[in-house]
């Protein structure tokens, strides 16, 4: 190769870094083996094995509800215990009366 085309060559690796620069990142995961086949797989260490770091990559992707969405839900989730436990109270103590009325008479 010539040392032009080295400078052509190497003007084209400079423009495709700064337009790489220059788009914002999708994502914050190091690309996978697929997508670059020379990008050295992750590596764990002994204090953070590979399935921590993976585990970490997952909750970094996740959407976290507000402090006003818990606190909604968790309203909703006591309430509906309540309800159930009174219903469920209810037909129990019905059931009961039920047997004591009809079989233990």
């Amino acid at each position: 190769m010539g040392r032009e085309m080295r400078r052509q060559q190497e003007r084209a690796e400079r423009r495709q870094k700064a337009r790489e620069a220059q788009q914002p990142r999708r994502s914050s995961m190091p690309p996978t083996s697929t997508s670059d086949p020379d990008a050295a797989p992750r590596a764990g260490s002994l204090l953070k094995p590979r399935w921590v770091l993976d585990i970490i990559a997952e909750l970094k992707k996740v959407t976290w509800p507000s402090r006003r969405e818990v606190a909604n839900l968790t309203t909703v989730v006591v309430v509906i215990s309540m309800l159930l436990g009174l219903v469920m109270g209810g037909v129990d103590l019905f059931f009961g009366w039920l047997v004591e009325q009809t079989l233990l008479r």
